[in-house]
This record gives C-alpha cells, sequence and structure tokens, in this order.
C-alpha cells in the first residue's frame, strides 16, 4: 500500500507538472522575443516543482521526472521496483495531464511539446544533456542532507526555472522525459518521431549527475 501510494503521488505531481507548465507554453507561448511569455514558461515549470515538493514530497520525494528517479536508482536511493513504478507512474500522470491539456487548448496549440533544436539530433542531445545533468545535480546535492528539508523544494524549483531560462530557446527545454512524452503523444507528427532525444538525453544526464555527484560526495553519503 506504501508503494501504491508513492505511485499515485507521483503520477498527480507530473500530472500537474504537465498541464501548469506545459499548458502555461501553450497559453502564452515560448519566444524568446516575447520575453514575457518566456520567463511565464519558465517559472511555472519552477512553481509546479515547489508546488509539488511541499504537497507529495513527503509521500514519494517529489521526482516527477524519469531522469530525477533513475540518478536515485544510480545512487542506490531507491529500488528497481521502485524505479519502474516510479517511471510508469509518471508517463502515466504525464499522458493525462497532456490529454486534459488538449481539452482545452487542442493541439495546435503545440501542448508545450519540444522541438529539436535548428532541426539537428547531436545539438538537441549534448544541450539537453547538460541541462539535465545541472538540474539533477542541484536536487542530489540539496537533498543529501536532511537540515536542507525546509528549502529543498524552492531550491529545486528555482533550478529547474534557471534551465528553462536558457533552455527554451533551445528546444523547450524537456530535462523529463514523462513531460516530453505525454504532449508528444497528442501533437504527433515532427513532435512524436523525434522525442526518443528528450527520453534519451534526459535519462543519460540523470545517469551522468549520478555518478559524478557520487565521486564528488565521496564518504559523505556513503
Amino acid at each position: 500500500m506504501e508503494a501504491l501510494k508513492k505511485y499515485v503521488a507521483e503520477c498527480i505531481g507530473t500530472f500537474v507538472l504537465v498541464f501548469f507548465a506545459c499548458g502555461t507554453a501553450a497559453v502564452v507561448g515560448c519566444s524568446a522575443s516575447e520575453g514575457t511569455g518566456y520567463l511565464l514558461t519558465a517559472l511555472a515549470f519552477g512553481l509546479a516543482i515547489v508546488a509539488m515538493a511541499y504537497s507529495i514530497g513527503n509521500i514519494s520525494g517529489c521526482h516527477v521526472n524519469p531522469a530525477v528517479s533513475i540518478a536515485m536508482l544510480v545512487s542506490k536511493k531507491m529500488t528497481v521496483t521502485d524505479f519502474v513504478g516510479y517511471v510508469i507512474a509518471q508517463f502515466i500522470g504525464a499522458i493525462c495531464g497532456a490529454a486534459a491539456l488538449m481539452a482545452f487548448v487542442g493541439k495546435e496549440s503545440g501542448l508545450g511539446a519540444n522541438a529539436l533544436y535548428k532541426g539537428e539530433i547531436l545539438p538537441s542531445l549534448i544541450i539537453e544533456i547538460i541541462l539535465t545533468f545541472v538540474f539533477v545535480i542541484v536536487i542530489l546535492g540539496v537533498t543529501s542532507k536532511t537540515e536542507n528539508s525546509a528549502v529543498s523544494g524552492l531550491v529545486i524549483g528555482l533550478s529547474l526555472t534557471l534551465v528553462h531560462i536558457l533552455g527554451i530557446s533551445f528546444t523547450g527545454t524537456s530535462v523529463n522525459p514523462a513531460r516530453s512524452f505525454g504532449p508528444a503523444l497528442f501533437v504527433g507528427g515532427d513532435a512524436l518521431s523525434s522525442v526518443w532525444v528528450f527520453i534519451v538525453a534526459p535519462l543519460v544526464g540523470g545517469v551522468l549527475a549520478a555518478l559524478v555527484y557520487m565521486f564528488l560526495a565521496g564518504k559523505e553519503d556513503k
């Protein structure tokens, strides 16, 4: 039952992230030349994480992101069974969030789906790996000490805002395979055919962040 509660929490958290954050992107746009919409979208992603961190964080840890979950798996902070359960729940939440969003704004809005930078795979992979690496290593660092628990949600949310402020102009910023898959599934076309980039790159970034953090932290987290 405890495991089920964690999975339900992850599903809800990812739903909220996609519905509110991708929804903001769909409604206000993400053009760098339109600074207000650009920043509102970045803030929406960060604020969604802050809200969820302080509501479901004590239940599941508020990963709401397979890249975060795989980093926790590599760091031996969760079991393989929980990892699989979390990822399934996250994808279900993202799909439901995108479906609910489409009911209001239609798929023509783009649903906040990601896109390849200049239509090219390699630079898109690289930028997403870098963005995810930074985001996940912040999570690993701030959650490594219990005394940070009061501010960890805020730090993580602001970090997600930070990577969006830079990344939106490149790929729309994924750093989250589930967040990318949900909207792409309904938008279809190029968004769906290239979604594998936004699944693979964040997972690679998450693994790299875990490996680097374990090396840097050394005995402190053992």
